[in-house]
């Protein structure tokens, strides 16, 4: 918004970057934050050196959301580091996830018939441009199922199962009676992003993921904006059902449009479900994945008769998040049961031996309206999903519905082109 030219003042209640998604430090504190008044033991090392995030998401490293971040220089404040395996659940144990022709012959998830299946699905895949019908194979992008392409190419259920929830990063099983071109795209990008850097499609900042917000206050300062921490929202002032100003501690800020989330304006959203997180502090990698220190799991909803998959996302010190040799592990799902640690305990068993957990069941809500009348733009509750692909998402329907024309990157890269000139980009 500040690069396009409005004035942006942004006040958050808390004293710290991020909101609901933010990165706890020192330690001390997220024990404060979950009621363990006993403080961390000795073993966990010096306090300040972990960052655990709240929320935790990956980011594609071709996603909405590395794009924005290159577009709008913000990666001139962060560092990222590429996470090291994309595993997948199946019959109790977990294996790497193959998403490349070499890796799929490879793998033990499939017998050698099925794997030439994929792997001639793979191909089709890579080749499929929705704009030349000669790639199409018989396969009509608009119309034809996905659960029609997965018979085309006699996949079994296994096989659909991590494509559907591991390469293109579905959370129910839905999509299969939904046109095909938004599943082959979703596998496109999850290729293309793990092309680029070889181990998995997925990146994480140094220090967590508290670092975004504060790389956009910076970006957004460059332009004008303003940032104020540890200011509370006392009342959103509407005249006319338009919202015209905000109150806090006696004085109002007046403005055009609001945005925020949605548990500044408890009136406008709905209740549309909830999630369970779980952040385990471990001593050890996750078993079977080659001891890497930073990984994806997904565990789809087939393999442990449920609805939605579970997520599990490890990253440890070695991205500056963790002390020495200690590794944070966040198990996550969508609440389907009135048992929700129930429910993630095909993950926790993954993660045993568990040195402290942290659990938080968290609603999710959405707007009730899309703020054209009132110009109160509310984003949606952060997911179950460990990437940002959901989120990214919402911020474009959302700049689509203030600024009235869809998020376009190539007008940001121009307008970054005025200010810093293009020789040093």
């Amino acid at each position: 918004m500040s690069v396009n030219g409005k004035k942006v003042l942004h006040m958050d209640r808390n004293p710290y970057y991020g909101g609901e998604s933010s990165s706890i430090t020192p330690l001390e504190e997220l024990y404060k934050r979950f009621q363990l008044l006993e403080g961390p033991p000795e073993a966990m090392g010096r306090g300040r050196d972990w960052n655990v995030d709240l929320i935790p998401k990956f980011l594609m490293a071709n996603g909405q959301l590395v794009k924005m971040l290159l577009y709008t220089e913000v990666t001139r404040y962060l560092d990222f580091k590429v996470v090291e395996g994309s595993f997948v659940y199946k019959g109790g144990k977990i294996y790497k996830v193959p998403s490349t022709e070499t890796e799929a012959l490879a793998s033990n998830l499939m017998g050698m018939f099925e794997k030439r299946r994929f792997r001639k699905f793979l191909v089709f895949v890579a080749n499929f441009d929705e704009n030349d019908p000669k790639t199409f194979e018989g396969v009509d992008p608009q119309s034809t199922s996905m659960r029609d392409v997965y018979r085309k190419f006699d996949l079994g259920q296994d096989v659909i199962d991590f494509t559907g929830h591991a390469l293109a990063l579905y959370r129910t099983d839905d999509y299969l009676d939904q046109p095909c071109l938004e599943t082959i795209n979703r596998i496109k990008l999850y290729s293309e992003s793990l092309a680029r850097y070889g181990k998995s499609p997925y990146l994480y900042p140094l220090y967590g993921l508290g670092e975004l917000p504060q790389g956009f206050a910076r970006l957004s300062a460059i332009y004008g904006g303003t940032y104020m921490l540890n200011k509370p929202v006392d009342d959103i002032i509407m005249e006319n059902g338009k919202v015209v100003g905000v109150k806090s501690e006696g004085e109002v800020a007046r403005c055009k449009q609001l945005i925020c989330d949605p548990s500044y304006i408890p009136d406008r959203v709905r209740k549309a479900g909830q999630v369970i997180r779980i952040i385990c502090i471990l001593s050890h990698p996750i078993k079977n994945t080659n001891d890497a220190n930073s990984c994806q799991i997904i565990i789809p909803q087939n393999q442990v008769n449920r609805k939605s998959d579970i997520y599990v996302c490890m990253i440890s010190y070695a991205h500056n998040v963790a002390a020495q040799g200690k590794y944070v592990a966040i198990a996550s799902t969508t609440v389907e049961t009135a048992e929700p640690e129930k429910e993630v305990e095909p993950a926790l068993e993954l993660l045993e031996p568990i040195d402290q957990k942290f659990v938080a069941i968290s609603d999710l809500y959405e707007p009730i309206d899309d703020g054209s009348e009132s110009q109160v733009f509310c984003s949606c509750s952060y997911d179950a999903t460990t990437h940002f692909e959901t989120t990214c998402n919402d911020i474009k329907d959302i700049y689509k519905r203030m600024a009235g024309s869809a998020f376009d990157f190539e007008n940001m890269k121009r307008k970054q082109n005025d200010v810093f000139g293009e020789a040093d980009q």
